[in-house]
């Protein structure tokens, strides 16, 4: 017996790893999912104005109304989306007096890039958001057409001469916007895979289990079965 004593305490020390993995994903999930639910909140909650110096942290989705002039030049950031295809987010720089922001009011598709999208007075409603989206991988934009591969917000702010400020537009209640599709600010792009990770480390340990009680079995009953034959 003193044989199996390093093998069973080796699974059930691997098992326990494993198995404390999967419980600590299970309360990552449930840490995700309360705080998803506060941005989905959030997000959806009464517009209210534009604060004078927005802060990326303390006003990430803020849901705002503001109302100004839609100017030029456009920046478009291909994107891919569900349903609609490829295509670029329109970027465009709005007035608002003696500010001027960055609204992204949505998807325009590959064909209709250099269409005319309209300028002039617009209401618009949104939420104040810095996507996170850059990387060492992102190609650097084409500046000559005004395509970029992501919403790079203090580097957009400054190509248009805006402060760092980006509305994505949910509903625009007046103004020009024909051939246009809002893509409003929610969580479905925020990845959760913490129920899959859980799932996964469950599924070795009880692979290790297994793995350890054959691994007995073999040091155990195989060398007796051996015996009785001979």
């Amino acid at each position: 017996m003193r044989r199996l004593v390093v093998p069973l305490l080796f699974g059930l020390l691997g098992a326990s790893v494993l198995l404390s993995l999967g419980v600590w994903q299970l309360k990552r999930l449930a840490w995700k999912e309360t705080v998803l639910a506060q941005i989905d909140a959030r997000v959806t909650a009464a517009p209210m104005v534009i604060p004078v110096q927005p802060d990326p942290e303390a006003d990430k989705y803020l849901p705002v109304t503001a109302t100004g002039v839609l100017g030029a030049p456009e920046l478009h950031v291909l994107v891919g989306a569900k349903e609609l295809g490829a295509g670029y987010r329109l970027i465009q720089p709005f007035e608002m007096g003696s500010r001027r922001i960055m609204v992204d009011r949505g998807f325009v598709p590959l064909e209709a890039k250099d269409a005319p999208h309209g300028a002039g007075p617009a209401r618009l409603i949104g939420n104040l958001h810095w996507p996170s989206e850059v990387d060492g991988y992102t190609p650097a934009p084409d500046l000559e057409r005004g395509i970029w591969f992501a919403r790079d917000v203090p580097a957009m702010a400054a190509a248009l001469d805006t402060e760092p400020v980006l509305l994505i537009v949910r509903r625009q209640i007046s103004g020009p916007g024909e051939g246009i599709t809002a893509l409003p600010v929610d969580t479905a792009l925020i990845s959760n895979n913490h129920l899959q990770y859980a799932v996964t480390w469950f599924s070795l340990a009880a692979v290790w289990l297994a793995m350890t009680g054959y691994l007995i079995w073999r040091m155990t009953w195989a060398p007796r079965g051996r015996d009785l034959k001979g």
